[in-house]
């Protein structure tokens, strides 16, 4: 965990040069983080609610709360297995995140002579189908940024996450009373019987919310809810930093420098995530960590505030 300039920016061709270790949470395969998160106060109570009423939790925050951590913890610790995530764009819909048609592909496939008409091929659960599938265990399930979403996205979901079932038309009233298909995580096949899909166990549901629009009751009213506090209390950042970088001192100098920083501009309304200040920390606790004005202006580009241009 050194801060090697690898880069000189001197246009001299240094064949060979090794990039330094990532930290942690950039290190691929991406593993999960729910392991190494510290729930906020409150937090373990709404989850529970969460569970026992079988409604999806709706977490309002900042970007870089940690909002997107809490399904994982939540998997990891109730051994879910792996989460499914649907993240959300202005494009997004229901019916894609339900189950995936590939008309195209099936009408090339009858052009290009196939002997068959079996439609399973072109056909495949998206992560909330996926999630409602009979289970003995529920799926957990990421709803990222549902505020991205269009203004009618919500208001379509309410139907499924009430019923926790649904229909594939195309299934409906295909020649097949069985067809087999793909799930969105893995080449697993399920028999779907005229076209309909209920679940057995509703999933675990996560969905996060940056703040940024208002939702209808409706809507509201088949969630809990939980808003992430911001992070001005400094016991809480230091346990959050050994979570994540086990073994650092966050006593030493450099670090508590750091952590106070970070929480005094938190309190006084500035826009920071904890990452921000995860990838300050690991910066200065290299043995070739930046010093003087290098330091400076790397922690400048490191801990500048969100909401700013």
């Amino acid at each position: 965990m050194t801060w090697d300039p690898v880069y000189q920016g001197n246009g001299v061709v240094r064949p060979g040069v090794a990039l330094p270790p990532p930290p942690p949470w950039r290190t691929f395969p991406r593993k999960s983080l729910g392991g190494k998160f510290q729930p906020p106060p409150g937090l373990v109570s709404a989850v529970n609610a969460a569970l026992f009423l079988r409604r999806p939790l709706l977490i309002t925050g900042s970007p870089g709360s940690g909002k997107s951590t809490v399904i994982e913890s939540v998997a990891e610790e109730l051994d879910l297995g792996p989460v499914l995530r649907w993240h959300i764009t202005s494009r997004s819909s229901l019916t894609e995140a339900l189950y995936r048609y590939d008309v195209l592909g099936r009408i090339h496939a009858r052009q290009l002579g196939s002997d068959t008409d079996d439609i399973s091929p072109f056909l495949q659960f998206g992560p909330l189908g996926t999630a409602l599938l009979p289970a003995a265990r529920p799926r957990a399930l990421l709803i990222d940024e549902i505020d991205k979403s269009d203004l009618d996205l919500p208001s379509d979901l309410l139907d499924v996450l009430e019923r926790g079932e649904f229909e594939i038309p195309e299934l409906a009233r295909y020649e097949r009373a069985t067809v087999a298909v793909r799930g969105w995580d893995s080449n697993q096949l399920h028999g779907i019987t005229r076209g309909r899909v209920a679940c057995t166990q509703f999933p675990v549901i996560v969905m996060t919310d940056n703040g940024e629009r208002e939702f209808a009751a409706p809507f509201l009213r088949r969630c809990i809810r939980y808003t992430m506090p911001v992070h001005t209390d400094i016991e809480v950042v230091k346990r959050a930093v050994r979570a994540h970088l086990e073994g650092v001192d966050v006593e030493s100098e450099p670090i508590v420098e750091l952590i106070e920083q970070f929480v005094a501009r938190t309190r006084s309304g500035d826009l920071l995530a904890l990452d921000q200040l995860l990838n300050a920390v690991f910066v200065v606790i290299g043995g070739a960590a930046p010093v003087g004005y290098q330091r400076d202006q790397v922690m400048k580009y490191l801990l500048r505030e969100l909401s700013g241009a």
